[in-house]
């Protein structure tokens, strides 16, 4: 786990209507990354996207914020990639988890979908590539199956708002270390970090 990572991706779904539901986890880290490093949004049709281009740790990189739906997120992911021939090995997604509990952050390489329609959606459109890096940003679990849908789109209570914002705050301070390669630096300082 050594790669360079050449784009970011944060999942979400687009409209006012979804701003701070649970679903949309990974805009927020990626809005936060942007801001950090002073990147300016800007609508590309090309990619059914919000994108930006920021530089961190020496290096220029790619933000992208699919507009599309969630379940649709691959298309704008695999059209950025292919466009600028980015391998999915230096590629990361950062999307919300239902298994880690609000306030908790962790980045991962591979893996299946999870269930998550975003992700299920970016592994059909790489081709079936799983090998591209994750934030996994918790947001907790409803207790069964079919509450997640409805829990997912709804918005936290305030005091997981305040878990999730402080997690997405640890892991923009560690993302340099992810740009460079240094993934188990990375890893091992967010798996320390606790939100209260």
């Amino acid at each position: 786990m050594n790669d360079p990572i050449a784009m970011i991706v944060g999942l979400g779904n687009s409209g006012t209507q979804y701003d701070h539901t649970r679903h949309n986890a990974g805009f927020e880290y990626i809005d936060a990354l942007a801001e950090s490093a002073g990147g300016h949004w800007k609508l590309d049709s090309k990619y059914q996207a919000l994108t930006a281009r920021i530089s961190i740790a020496s290096a220029e990189i790619w933000l992208l914020k699919p507009m599309t739906f969630m379940n649709r997120s691959g298309h704008s992911v695999a059209a950025m990639a292919q466009f600028y021939k980015i391998p999915a090995e230096r590629i990361l997604v950062a999307h919300d988890e239902l298994d880690l509990p609000a306030g908790v952050a962790r980045f991962k390489l591979g893996g299946g979908h999870g269930g998550h329609n975003g992700l299920r959606d970016i592994i059909a459109c790489l081709a079936n590539n799983r090998n591209f890096y994750r934030l996994r940003l918790g947001i907790g679990h409803p207790g069964t199956a079919s509450q997640v849908v409805n829990y997912v789109l709804s918005k936290a209570h305030p005091d997981e708002r305040i878990s999730l914002a402080r997690a997405i705050d640890a892991a923009v301070d560690q993302t340099p270390l992810c740009i460079s390669g240094h993934w188990q630096k990375a890893m091992n300082q967010l798996h320390q970090f606790k939100a209260d």
